[in-house]
């Protein structure tokens, strides 16, 4: 008798553990192509001259800054921003303060894009969701969503 209980109780505990385990078919590969796809089109319908950094980010500078500084994660860059999903929406900007953060702490999208230019310097990224917050959403980023950031360096350390 005290068998069929156990039986029972580990049949019962598997069946619930089981049907706890989420359905995941999320495919890097499949996204990847569908970010590629939303970014062309994006730059094409906006007329944005973009180059294709080989990560998949892509960028436009606008203006190089000066300087020669060889970025580490250590680097500490201050930085204008607005940061803004495809559809226009701003989900963050600097306003009267401007922050200063190691490149090491930010999205990846950033530590590639950023480099690109020196103190001073202007660019635009547009950044594939697997450089900025991937399957997560964050406040209010949206899981899987491309980025779209105008930069300004008004320091690197």
């Amino acid at each position: 008798m005290k068998m069929s209980k156990i039986l029972i109780l580990s049949f019962f505990l598997a069946l619930s553990l089981g049907s706890c385990s989420k359905n995941d078919d999320y495919d890097p590969a499949k996204q990847a192509e569908l970010d590629e796809a939303l970014i062309v089109k994006f730059i094409a319908d906006n007329k944005i001259t973009a180059v294709r950094h080989q990560s998949g980010v892509y960028y436009q500078i606008l203006s190089p800054g000066t300087g020669s500084v060889t970025y580490t994660a250590n680097t500490v860059v201050t930085a204008k921003y607005t940061g803004r999903l495809l559809n226009g929406f701003i989900f963050d900007q600097t306003t009267t303060q401007i922050p200063s953060f190691p490149l090491g702490n930010v999205i990846v999208g950033w530590q590639i894009g950023v480099p690109l230019i020196q103190k001073g310097g202007k660019i635009r990224l547009l950044i594939p969701s697997n450089y900025a917050y991937g399957r997560n959403a964050a406040g209010q980023i949206p899981a899987n969503s491309v980025l779209d950031f105008d930069i300004e360096l008004t320091d690197v350390k």
